[in-house]
């Protein structure tokens, strides 16, 4: 279950103000100030799942700190991630986007704190004209070219320089260069055998790019991550940056 507490009780932490999430922090003023007390504080630890596939969602969720996976998950089991989220969006668009329900999995992959709106708020909120309404729109759009580019990178481009996109994204969504995943969690993340990921981590790492050891991975080298991935993170990055506002400093 996911620790909750009212917006008006945050556990003390230098993390915990929602407008660390950029779309809340892109909210016009009078927006913030009739969201600031329906926002509710959420604890994101790693491998927690955020929703299931089929079911009908209750919360959108506004990532601070943590980074979400969104996963598609086959019939046997098998999983391949389609997206992540971190302090630049929102998990469950399906909400306010009128499906209520996805086929995929929304699960923690980089733990960490969040905050969350109940499912008949944001409905509101989205049917309201206005700035609300278009903002979410241009985050979705901004998704769904993420979602499509990792389509076309995990059908056409080699392990390695997945490694390096998805390396790259999740540090966008961080505050440092370290991330606490498992080569396990990352070979479910890409739908790739274990043994695939171990090589390529290892090659990274030879080349100076990455330190790898007991389920951290540091990033020493991110010019060189970037000149070794393929184009697909410079796509993604740049509708983001086009569609939605600066990054909040906090």
């Amino acid at each position: 279950m996911v620790t909750s507490h009212p917006s008006h009780l945050p556990p003390t932490s230098p993390h915990t103000d929602p407008r660390s999430n950029q779309l809340i922090y892109s909210l016009p003023e009078a927006d913030w100030l009739r969201w600031q007390p329906q926002l509710e504080w959420v604890d994101m630890p790693l491998g927690q799942v955020m929703y299931e596939s089929g079911r009908v969602l209750e919360h959108v969720y506004f990532p601070t700190t943590a980074i979400v996976s969104l996963l598609y998950v086959m019939e046997d089991g098998a999983s391949a991630e389609i997206a992540v989220v971190g302090n630049e969006g929102v998990v469950g668009i399906s909400l306010f986007m009128g499906g209520e329900s996805t086929p995929s999995r929304a699960v923690v992959q980089s733990a960490g704190e969040g905050w969350r709106l109940r499912a008949r708020v944001i409905k509101a909120e989205f049917e309201r004209p206005g700035p609300v309404m278009h903002l979410m729109l241009r985050y979705t759009q901004a998704l769904i070219t993420q979602m499509a580019q990792t389509a076309v990178c995990n059908r056409h481009h080699a392990l390695d320089q997945q490694l390096c996109r998805w390396l790259l994204l999740s540090l966008d969504r961080l505050q440092g260069n370290e991330l606490v995943m498992t080569q396990e969690l990352i070979a479910n993340m890409l739908g790739v055998r274990r043994e695939g990921v171990t090589e390529a981590a290892l090659r990274l790492q030879r080349l100076g790019l990455i330190q790898y050891a007991r389920g951290r991975i540091t990033v020493l080298d991110r010019p060189g991550l970037e000149a070794r991935t393929c184009e697909c993170y410079a796509v993604v990055k740049k509708e983001y940056d086009r569609l939605l506002p600066p990054t909040a400093a906090l």
